[in-house]
């Protein structure tokens, strides 16, 4: 007698089943509800505003047009050292002033000359361009690792070494740093060249680059310590901790994969600063000279002849004016972006 078999799976077993099949994992649960990672959600919402994707096309402009100008001045036939109005006649009246109205544009000048030396508007704006992003550029660089560095040691060590950092950055958010440019610079300068010297520029740019860094490092050094502060009492860092992972894993494994966001906000808003602080500082003639384009240098100079003409003020400032509010209004789209929970 045969017995006969059955292929019906039995109570027990449709149970189990159900088990394994409520209990399996969903790949895309793993990372976020519709599959993306947190980077790719930041993305797509950075994408739908507008602002943000108008100012990043924006700083884009910039920045390739400081990169490419030496090869645009090329192109155009002009550089900005040339003094074109006194060389050639026909482009300065007896008073240094542009004969052409609206400062000399025409189609050999697109954006004029400058009074009295005549030099190219456009080119020399080119430069100016190149060299202010590169300046403040360099700063925010060595200001953002600075602040990480000071910022996550003092956080993360606390006490004496926390209490003395608090201290130091107290003191440099507070110290009149502007005025401390105006009146030491000359010092400065007179100490590191000889009176008899002109002093080179690449003495000038580094000077400014780390003068500036020396007295912003604080604010992002004071938010990150703040951050630090709160995490490393999380349970994810106390659990490193036990399985006796060292401090340099703790701080480059657990705690800055948490602080990509602020850092990132930090160093597009203090990109524009730089900029203006630079600019600001050769229109009140320290830093850079004349000679030198630069955005603060024909602010400057177009201040002393702008009742005259007002064309050479013109396209520098509007130029700055534009890349600044582009700038901060990417660093606002970012934060959004990386943060939904703030609303502008």
């Amino acid at each position: 007698m045969t017995i006969p078999t059955s292929n019906a799976a039995t109570p027990i077993e449709d149970a189990d089943a159900d088990a394994k099949t409520q209990q399996a994992p969903d790949p895309s649960a793993l990372k976020g509800g519709d599959g993306r990672s947190p980077g790719k959600l930041a993305w797509r919402r950075f994408r739908r505003d507008r602002t943000g994707m108008i100012s990043a096309y924006v700083v884009i402009f910039f920045f390739l047009v400081a990169i490419c100008a030496p090869l645009i001045s090329k192109v155009y036939g002009k550089d900005p050292h040339t003094t074109y109005g006194q060389d050639q006649e026909g482009l300065l009246n007896d008073f240094g002033f542009p004969i052409k109205p609206n400062g000399g544009i025409s189609s050999d000048f697109w954006f004029g000359i400058e009074p009295q030396l005549g030099r190219d508007l456009f080119t020399f704006l080119l430069y100016g361009i190149r060299n202010s992003l590169f300046i403040a550029g360099v700063t925010t660089l060595l200001v953002t690792v600075l602040g990480i560095v000071i910022g996550v040691t003092a956080g993360y060590l606390g006490g004496k070494t926390d209490y003395f950092i608090g201290r130091v950055i107290d003191i440099l958010l507070a110290f009149p740093s502007t005025l401390f440019f105006i009146a030491f610079w000359p010092v400065l300068m007179s100490i590191l060249v000889s009176p008899e010297e002109s002093t080179p520029i690449w003495l000038t740019v580094t000077s400014l680059i780390l003068v500036m860094t020396a007295f912003g490092w604080a604010s992002i050094a004071r938010l990150l310590r703040g951050e630090v502060l709160a995490l490393r009492e999380r349970e994810f860092v106390e659990a490193a901790k036990v399985t006796g992972a060292s401090p340099a894993r703790i701080i480059f494994k657990e705690l800055l994969p948490n602080l990509w966001t602020p850092i990132l906000i930090q160093a597009t808003l203090a990109l524009p600063m730089f900029v203006t602080a630079e600019a600001g500082l050769a229109f009140l003639g320290v830093g850079l000279t004349a000679k030198t384009p630069d955005w603060g240098v024909m602010l400057q100079r177009g201040a002393e002849v702008y009742q005259d003409d007002i064309t050479f003020m013109l396209f520098p400032g509007v130029s700055m004016v534009v890349f600044v509010l582009a700038f901060n209004l990417l660093g606002d789209s970012v934060r959004d972006a990386l943060d939904p929970k703030t609303k502008r």
